[in-house]
This record gives C-alpha cells, structure tokens and sequence, in this order.
C-alpha cells in the first residue's frame, strides 16, 4: 500500500528471542524489492518482557507483556532504527489509527474499522514521541478484503495463520516456561530507568513455592493447589476441587501461597485500582491536585467498554463502576477511552 502512494519503503524485523526467524520477513522484502533491517532486540526483551512476565506471575498476578513489548521495546527500537536512517514515519500493521484529540491536541490511538480486530487496547503505553512516529494504514482495513488483496499481488504471506499466543511461549504452557526460568527472576535485584517505569504496576517481590492451600472465603483450607503460578482471578477449569457448585479464582496471596476460590458473583465488585498510568488524548492532571472524570474503560482485551467514574491522585487512578463488574485481573490492562481515542490506561492492582 505504501509502495503504491509512492514513499520510499524499508522493512524492519526484530528479533525478539528464541523463536524469532527472520525468513518470511527476507521473503516478503525481497517480493516487494525493498531492504530490511534485522534488529537484535533479544536482550532488551529477556531483561524487560520476560523478566515481568515471570516477576508478575510468580507473585500472583496475570501480566500483558504485549503492553509492556510495545513501549519499551518493539515501538523503541522501531523508532530508534528510524531516526538512525533518516525515516520519517514507523508503520505497522496494527488495527488502530493515530490520531490528534481535537480538544488537547494531544497524540492518541484510535479504534479501528473493524471492531472484531482492533488492537487499540494494546497500544495504550506508547509515549507522545512514539504516537508522533506512528502511522498505521489498516485502521479502515477489513482482514478479509487484506487477505484478497495480498491474494492478488501473488504475497507469499497472504495465507499466513494467525498466532494467538505469546510470542515467546508458542506452545502457551506458561505454567512450564516459568518453572524453566523462574530461577532468572531472583538474579534481578532492582530494575533502573525505563525497566523501573514498565514494572511500576506490577509486583515488585518474586515467590517461587510449589503446592499450597486452596481456601475458600472464610479460609477454610478446601484442598491444594499446584502452585500459583498455574491459576489467574476468574479461573475456573482445572481446579480440581470438587463442590456443591462452580468454583472461581477470588484471590491469588502470594505471600501466603494461597489460592482463594469462590462462586461466580464474589469476582464483582464496583472498585478498581490502577497504577503505571500512560497518558495519551488527556493530559496527566498536577500530581498536587484531585481529578474526576467519566469515561469508558475496558479491562480485557475483547471487553465491551463500561462506563466509569475515574478520580485521579498522583500516579493511582480509583475507578469505580456502577453496576458490579468482573472479574476484575491484577496485572492485566485497563484502558480508558474518550469516544474513539484513547485518554490513558493503567494496570490493574
């Protein structure tokens, strides 16, 4: 698309980690005449996207390293690459757009066309200078009519599947890749600069014990369970536990090394906290001052937006919903729309 409205072209693939191969990526460079960069990001990724993943899971809480990939990672080193060779925009895939809020006239994502692909939720970290580079050409783009199109040119990646998983896990036994390299988690005493910005909403202790209790509410010891890092709040296959009634994941303690579970209706509630807060359409309100807002917010990736009420203070946003919404992920996203656009987000607490 780009080559036909006449701009210069070039290609970028980073390698990411073990499973990262640059052959598909050569093919469709040299199918399209134009010269990729290979970038080495792998180190960058273990010390940033693997690291939180495994700091987050082994304390009980559920991480989007997407979230944290694109900012400190993916976006950074796309960015880097295009200065360094005198490139003015970075253009991906993605199904969203870039657009400036007209009232703040502020750098913000937008939704996509097509409301069953648009990964607007995942692009809520990117920075200002990030936005600013950005250009993303398939947000009025059906995958469908992408997929004839590329057909036509005779692409060789017309065909390509979908991945569903995390990059870094393609077999998605994350239980098993974190029992692989846990041990790298406590080799890691503090993290500085960027790193520290990325895990500012996630846990900051790493708990590495095996079986412990499964309790239910009043704390009533109900079995064991295999290890925390096997469950996530509002987990209900693979439990093991039988009961009178379906059982959910309440609460993960990992300080404790224990997993609460509950019925269906105590993973509601109208609260919410978020921490690790990225502003985009809406500025960041004065640390010294109380802001409240309404706007809409969505806690999962495929969730429809709920209405909420929002009251900024210092870095902590307090959200609270009027009807009881769940579950409600420690460590997943939250992000807050006005209209289209996207304000900010936050991750879970």
């Amino acid at each position: 698309m780009l080559l036909a409205e006449g701009h210069h072209v070039e290609g970028v693939h980073l390698l990411m980690h073990e499973h990262s191969d640059p052959t598909a990526a050569q093919r469709s460079a040299d199918e399209l005449g134009i010269r990729l960069h290979i970038i080495d990001c792998r180190d960058d990724f273990a010390k940033i996207v693997k690291r939180n993943f495994i700091d987050n899971y082994t304390c009980g809480q559920t991480p989007n390293p997407c979230v944290v990939c694109n900012r400190h990672v993916k976006f950074a080193a796309l960015c880097r690459t295009a200065q360094e060779h005198g490139l003015d925009k970075v253009v991906t895939g993605h199904y969203a757009n870039i657009a400036k809020h007209p009232t703040t006239g502020r750098y913000a994502v937008r939704r996509a066309r097509d409301a069953s692909k648009d990964q607007s939720y995942m692009l809520w970290s990117l920075t200002q200078e990030q936005l600013a580079m950005m250009h993303l050409p398939l947000s009025d783009s059906i995958k469908a009519e992408l997929r004839r199109a590329a057909q036509e040119k005779q692409l060789s990646v017309a065909d390509t599947e979908e991945s569903m998983d995390i990059c870094f896990i393609p077999d998605g036994d994350y239980a098993a890749y974190i029992d692989r390299h846990a041990a790298e988690a406590l080799s890691h005493s503090h993290l500085e600069g960027d790193e520290a910005e990325m895990n500012e909403g996630g846990a900051k202790k790493v708990f590495l014990q095996g079986v412990g209790d499964f309790v239910d509410t009043d704390g009533r010891i109900l079995g064991q369970h295999k290890g925390i890092i096997h469950y996530t709040v509002g987990q209900r296959k693979g439990l093991g536990i039988a009961a009178a009634h379906p059982l959910y994941v309440t609460q993960i303690d990992a300080a404790a090394n224990r997993v609460t579970l509950g019925r269906k209706e105590e993973l509601l509630t109208t609260e919410m906290t978020l921490t690790g807060l990225n502003f985009q359409a809406w500025a960041k309100p004065d640390s010294d001052q109380t802001t409240e807002w309404e706007l809409d917010v969505r806690i999962r990736y495929k969730s429809p937006p709920i209405p909420t009420k929002v009251r900024i203070v210092g870095d902590t946003a307090h959200v609270t919903f009027p009807q009881p919404t769940g579950p409600i992920t420690p460590g997943q996203s939250a992000v807050f729309f006005d209209g289209e656009c996207v304000a900010f987000g936050g991750v879970i607490g």
